[in-house]
């Protein structure tokens, strides 16, 4: 599967990463209880990255309400992530994914020497509902991914 693109309707891939506390973070565990907002950006601390982080902070209480929960995913160390979090209080969980083995899982493309960034909404079964694909504007992926949950008025 690696290098595949993962499509809407898809089954998201599983995986296991440590998120910004060290701790593993194993996908499985969320199937079936919980819808998914998985994004994927470049780099902690840059201008578009933390633009779209804090946008995913700002929206989170209506994630929360349309019964998600949001995941950030990129090459940082888990180190990067804590302090990443902390500077911005972010309130959702950021992943390592050092080598971007999960990164390729979904077939993301880098942009020039960036990785890409992509947004995915997974539902409580697992399948991906909904893709986006939009390098130089972060805030969009919120905007995009909301707008994506009203259209299905908060039933994903």
């Amino acid at each position: 599967m690696e290098n595949s693109k993962i499509e809407v309707g898809d089954q998201v891939p599983h995986f296991t990463l440590k998120d910004q506390n060290g701790e593993n973070f194993a996908i499985r565990d969320y199937i079936g209880k919980k819808k998914m907002i998985i994004f994927f950006y470049p780099k902690d601390e840059s201008a578009v990255c933390t633009k779209e982080a804090c946008a995913f902070r700002d929206s989170y209480q209506y994630f929360e309400e349309a019964g998600a929960i949001v995941i950030g995913i990129n090459s940082g160390s888990a180190e990067s992530h804590k302090a990443f979090a902390q500077h911005h209080n972010l309130n959702f969980t950021l992943l390592s994914d050092p080598e971007n083995k999960v990164l390729k899982l979904f077939g993301i493309k880098n942009f020039l020497f960036l990785t890409g960034r992509e947004t995915f909404v997974i539902d409580e079964s697992g399948k991906v509902k909904f893709r986006y694909r939009g390098l130089l504007n972060g805030n969009a992926h919120v905007e995009e991914t909301i707008e994506y949950l009203q259209s299905q008025k908060v039933r994903v």
